[in-house]
């Protein structure tokens, strides 16, 4: 039995010892940080000030570029100052903090992502019923379910993992995240490990098959219509399937990393990969600038 012990910071030992191309690697970090905060506050500045936008479509990208704001936030301030240091050292509040904003931001991103594709699926294959079904009100509650669910979710998640008793403090990870502090506990984590089972079969995956109905519905319309409603509909949902398929690879990469040891990958490699699932978001960012050209003809 390893000793448990009042945990005040950890250590995050995936960082190597690059030499002087850390500052190139801070340098490409912070042109990216940026770039996607520049790029996610024009496009809400453009939905906000056009009134001819505001329809549910938009008002949901917004929300993906607020979450998007929020999520790089969560991450990449942190990262920055990591990159510099020599010790590597998080505070333990800090740490729990990050958890709780990166997993927040994942969450929501799949909640937003389900929501479009919902509403994709109603403007498309119930043109007629789409004004009635997307109600000022409903799409509020919509907005509210997508944040306010994984505000409570991540919450819990969060109080389990401050909850157990630790037996280290050091993380082979760039950043902080849950699995790798419930593996240092010396404490049961059964209650954690149930939590999150249940809640990624029951809720993430029961949003998947929403998702994955809903575009097979669409195409389903798209083969059975003319060619121009074959266009329209393929304009409007392929940027859609790209932020998902990103977004899905992304956390894969991101699930992968935090079972497997990757002390032997190169510092910058781990940096890319481990920030994928977060900065995804910028590389769908044309998709999404197409996606309203197309709806604005």
């Amino acid at each position: 039995m390893r000793n448990s012990t009042q945990v005040s910071f950890f250590v995050l030992e995936a960082f190597l010892d690059v030499g002087l191309v850390k500052y190139l690697v801070f340098l490409f970090i912070m042109c990216f940080y940026v770039l996607t905060l520049f790029s996610n506050l024009l496009l809400i500045v453009v939905i906000c000030v056009n009134r001819t936008l505001h329809e549910p479509m938009y008002l949901f990208l917004v929300s993906l570029f607020v979450n998007e704001l929020y999520g790089s936030s969560g991450l990449f301030p942190l990262i920055l100052v990591q990159v510099l240091s020599d010790s590597h050292i998080v505070s333990a509040p800090l740490c729990f903090l990050q958890i709780f904003c990166l997993y927040m931001y994942v969450n929501v991103e799949f909640y937003t992502l389900a929501v479009m594709s919902y509403d994709r699926y109603l403007a498309i294959c119930r043109p007629l019923q789409y004004g009635a079904q997307m109600r000022a009100g409903k799409v509020a509650l919509l907005l509210a379910v997508s944040w306010l669910l994984p505000v409570v979710v991540i919450t819990v998640m969060t109080s389990l993992t401050v909850s157990l008793r630790l037996c280290g403090n050091v993380l082979d990870t760039l950043y902080c995240n849950n699995y790798s502090v419930v593996n240092l506990a010396c404490s049961d984590t059964t209650t954690n490990n149930i939590y999150g089972l249940v809640y990624t079969f029951l809720v993430l995956a029961g949003l998947t098959v929403l998702i994955v109905f809903s575009y097979l519905k669409i195409l389903k319309v798209c083969f059975s219509s003319s060619a121009q409603t074959r266009q329209k509909a393929a304009s409007t949902c392929v940027p859609h399937l790209a932020s998902l398929l990103n977004f899905s690879f992304g956390c894969f990469f991101e699930i992968a990393q935090s079972r497997v040891r990757m002390g032997g990958v190169p510092a910058a490699l781990r940096i890319i990969l481990s920030m994928y699932f977060v900065t995804y978001s910028l590389e769908c960012l044309p998709s999404k600038c197409h996606l309203e050209e197309t709806s604005d003809g």
